[in-house]
């Protein structure tokens, strides 16, 4: 059921549907929606004359002809006034819409665009932030979503701006814990490099060592079963795995797998075979997600990455931008994914 956020052309996703942002009367026009149509053919067109439009907020199904994907959903957004004549309303229905239609028919895999962010003139960042709590939300609340994997495409995020327009706070917390961090680390290898250079340049040539002829000490008599002992011994200290933290804190918080894993925004199916293997190494990114899916604090989040092999580091913002969340109790993974995206870096869970 992971909800993910990527840059990618939306007539490029393999992926059972896509969902063009259309016109009215779904012939066709500007923007994605002309760009959808160019990439399907003419077999589109044809199609769409047949459907009698489509009401705003409304969707409907085509063929994908074409494109990669095997079908299109339709859906006509809103015309972004002021915000004060239902916009919002529409928007988030064009969402549900899309999204009851492509359960009704089954699909695992669907991309969006963001709708009416284009010629329709919505706010970019307001756009994306309905998109996200939408769809987030529908994937929560319906339980035969599971499966369904919903790709948020987003052609080209930098004139957006949408870091310093969503995530202000954000900015200012990384200019504190990972600028600075990340300057007075490049600066003290440089003052270190100068001074290997200068001591280099005037310090004597080392003289060679002289020859010695004392005799090797004899080796300790080794026990036949001596280092294995030790190395058994060794080997029975090691406490849980990360498996094993990770389930017991879910029983600890009175959560069962499934709203552990819709939380985490991770697919089921990984996490089944989390489940299934004691010794599973998860990547970082699944480690905290699950971390921010439990609300553990700062210090449990470490314990937990420190049994997968992780920790947090003041020279990755990736890092820096999870621990800003962490530390203000703000658990929405998808709220986190959103600020992620808009500074660049990977996402939790999906």
């Amino acid at each position: 059921m992971p909800l993910v956020l990527v840059r990618n052309d939306i007539t490029k996703m393999e992926v059972d549907a896509i969902v063009n942002a259309a016109q009215p009367a779904l012939l066709g026009g500007g923007g994605v929606d002309g760009a959808i149509h160019k990439a399907a053919g003419p077999g589109l067109l044809e199609e769409c004359r047949t459907l009698g439009g489509c009401e705003r907020g409304k969707a409907k199904l085509t063929k994908g002809y074409r494109l990669p994907c095997k079908y299109v959903i339709h859906t006509v957004g809103p015309v972004y006034e002021d915000g004060q004549h239902g916009e919002e309303q529409v928007l988030r229905s064009c969402y549900r819409s899309s999204l009851a239609l492509a359960r009704e028919h089954g699909f695992k895999t669907v991309a969006f665009p963001l709708i009416s962010a284009g010629v329709y003139g919505y706010p970019k960042d307001q756009a994306l932030r309905v998109a996200v709590d939408t769809i987030s939300g529908f994937l929560l609340e319906n339980t035969d979503a599971d499966e369904m994997t919903v790709s948020l495409v987003v052609f080209s995020p930098t004139p957006f701006l949408l870091s310093k327009k969503l995530f202000p706070d954000v900015h200012e917390y990384i200019d504190d814990h990972y600028v600075d961090t990340h300057y007075d680390a490049c600066a003290a290898r440089m003052r270190r490099a100068q001074f290997e250079s200068q001591r280099g340049e005037f310090a004597p040539p080392p003289m060679a060592a002289a020859p010695t002829f004392a005799a090797a000490p004899k080796a300790a008599p080794r026990t036949a079963r001596g280092p294995y002992e030790t190395l058994k011994k060794l080997l029975g200290q090691i406490d849980e795995s990360f498996t094993q933290m990770l389930l017991r804190k879910i029983d600890e918080k009175g959560m069962t797998d499934a709203q552990c894993y819709k939380k985490a925004n991770i697919d089921r199916k990984l996490f089944s075979k989390i489940r299934s293997d004691v010794h599973y190494k998860p990547s970082k990114a699944t480690a905290l997600a699950f971390a921010i899916a439990l609300e553990l604090p700062l210090d449990e989040t470490e314990d937990l990455l420190a049994k997968a092999g992780y920790a947090l580091s003041p020279a990755s913002k990736f890092d820096v931008i999870v621990e800003y969340f962490i530390r203000r109790g703000n658990y929405n993974i998808f709220e986190i994914n959103e600020a992620l995206f808009a500074f660049d870096q990977s996402l939790l869970g999906a």
